[in-house]
């Protein structure tokens, strides 16, 4: 619908260039959804901004357009002019009316589009370390990653989703000094850590029993999870690992534990990734030396106070930044660089990454390292996304990820069940911060839950062909029914914003963010439940044979694509509730 009034509009315009001499072609314009119905369904700025070229007032020009789109062969119905020379257009409600049976024939293809050609692109989310479960934060990044994914899909993209990872370096060291150090103290030979040592940053001991100081490393990982993995390492081998190295068989376990629990807590809200990449692999294959070589050759590699540097300055930012510590250790900088470098050698037309804002200020390195390794800058993108905060009762539940004394992923999983937790996670933009309401979300009201309430808007079709077979009546195919008999305000209304659907989709697809979907489903459930629920006016099953099927008819257009928006957002489209 979108597509043919822009051809409309674009021969309206070039016919009018034409008439004043103009040989260019028309500027590109936009086709906006008004807020307010009664505006038209379409409104278009074209004449605003071909003022100043035709020398000629705006409303003027609005104007012979008006006039001209009068012969758009049966697709617009109205044409007014608006304001400082918007247009206002009104199509003809049978459009709107054949497009139920389009829906229904194109089913889940409705809202596709191949704005990706089939081009490769990678999207990298989560990439948390195996040092803990998943936090809340993490839980947002993973639905936000698979979510993008998801839309890329549907625009055409070949899409790869990727996990990277880090099982070595500082952390993982700390993580198995931690991890022994609890092993330690079950087995007797070490006493707890006492609050004092947990509160001075700088302590990193831990008495022994036996006098023998035991070591506790400082900002070790603090949580039940830790001691879990200590205990059952205790239990199998009792005192045989006393005298071993934390960053050994204890890192190992540890990393195997956590790994696993974090693909099952992922595994719970339905995210998969089609390549987990291993940070190490950068190290052992001699990407870093490369990367270093490279920047090296053109003069943006330097060497002061035992360090080795990226010259930043020269590459437009205000200071430069250390690539390798004076102790012969990459900073976090190199491996990204490397990894990035890596992305485009593996043939990605384009690569998203979904990180926190706390990684804000490392990503313009990133890129414009890798853009002056020869690559297209512009190819990389980030998508930022901010914290979560849970609230309940109306008060801040606090967190400290480094005391562990944060909300996992899978306690809020189980709290208020996997679509709950997905659609509460991308109902907002991703740059804003997102307060998680426990409550809220706890609430099993469709009426008052804004995932149930999206659902149940579905499973009411469902509701309604159940009934209809119960009096013998089947769903009809696409031409069996005549859509003219949708002739209520609200029924077009409810068609216009299924139409909505594919320019949904585009518009969140281009700009990664799928929260574009959450609104549009909300709305779309915010028509038709009180369209079901007012069951004298709307009734679907009447005693007029042909308006029952074109109201069927209308049930599978519906259902269609609330299904396609839930599969999006990765929710399930409920039968029943």
């Amino acid at each position: 619908m979108r597509e043919e009034l822009n051809r409309q509009i674009d021969r309206a315009l070039r016919g009018l260039l034409v008439e004043a001499g103009d040989q260019e072609d028309p500027p590109a314009f936009s086709l906006e959804v008004p807020r307010q119905s009664e505006h038209g369904d379409f409104s278009c700025n074209v004449a605003m901004l071909l003022a100043k070229r035709l020398k000629r007032k705006p409303r003027e020009i609005a104007t012979d357009l008006v006039a001209r789109l009068g012969d758009a062969g049966g697709l617009v119905a109205a044409a007014e002019v608006a304001g400082p020379g918007f247009i206002n257009i009104r199509l003809d409600a049978s459009n709107w009316q054949s497009l139920v049976a389009q829906i229904i024939e194109q089913g889940g293809d409705f809202g596709r589009c191949d704005i990706g050609r089939g081009r490769k692109i990678q999207v990298e989310f989560v990439s948390a370390n195996p040092t803990g479960p998943l936090s809340t934060g993490h839980g947002r990044q993973a639905v936000l990653g698979d979510c993008i994914a998801r839309l890329f899909e549907k625009a055409g993209w070949d899409v790869t989703r990727e996990y990277y990872f880090n099982d070595g370096g500082r952390q993982m060291r700390v993580l198995g000094e931690s991890v022994k150090a609890r092993y330690l103290e079950h087995l007797g030979l070490a006493a707890p850590p006492s609050a004092e040592s947990l509160a001075n940053p700088e302590s990193s001991w831990v008495e022994a029993v036996d006098g023998r100081p035991v070591a506790f490393p400082k900002d070790g990982y603090q949580g039940d999870y830790i001691a879990d993995i200590a205990k059952a390492l205790a239990d199998e081998h009792g005192e045989a690992l006393v005298d071993e190295p934390g960053d050994g068989l204890f890192r190992e376990t540890a990393q195997k534990e956590i790994f696993a629990d974090i693909d099952a807590t992922l595994e719970s809200i339905g995210i998969h990734f089609d390549v987990h990449y291993n940070e190490k692999s950068l190290y052992d294959e001699g990407k870093l030396e490369q990367v270093i070589d490279d920047l090296r050759a053109k003069g943006l590699i330097y060497e002061a106070d035992g360090a080795v540097w990226l010259a930043a300055e020269k590459l437009g930012f205000d200071r430069d930044r250390v690539v390798i510590k004076s102790s012969g250790e990459p900073t976090y900088l190199l491996p990204d660089i490397a990894y990035h470098r890596e992305k485009f050698h593996r043939g990605f037309d384009r690569v998203v990454d979904v990180q926190g804002a706390d990684h804000i200020e490392q990503f313009p390195y990133v890129r414009d390292a890798v853009a002056a390794l020869g690559f297209d800058a512009d190819r990389i993108e980030l998508v930022m996304h901010q914290f979560v905060t849970i609230t309940s009762d109306g008060q801040r539940v606090k967190q400290s990820t480094r005391k562990a004394t944060f909300v996992t992923v899978d306690e809020l999983v189980r709290d208020v069940g996997r679509d709950v937790f997905r659609f509460f996670m991308i109902e907002r933009k991703p740059e804003g911060h997102l307060d998680f309401d426990l409550d809220l979300a706890k609430d099993r009201n469709w009426r008052k839950n804004p995932a149930y309430y999206v659902q149940y808007a579905h499973a009411r079709t469902h509701g309604i062909e159940r009934k209809a077979a119960e009096i013998g009546v089947a769903m009809p195919s696409p031409d069996g029914f005549d859509a003219g008999q949708l002739a209520l305000p609200e029924e077009i209304e409810l068609v216009r914003k299924l139409g909505e659907f594919p320019e949904t989709v585009r518009r969140a697809a281009e700009t990664r963010a799928p929260h574009h979907i959450a609104y549009y489903l909300r709305d779309m459930a915010g028509l038709w439940n009180p369209y079901v629920q007012d069951g004298q006016q709307h009734r679907v099953l009447s005693d007029d044979d042909a308006l029952t099927a074109a109201r069927l008819g209308l049930v599978l257009a519906v259902r269609t694509v609330l299904r396609s928006g839930l599969e999006l957002l990765g929710l399930s489209a409920p039968e029943r509730m």
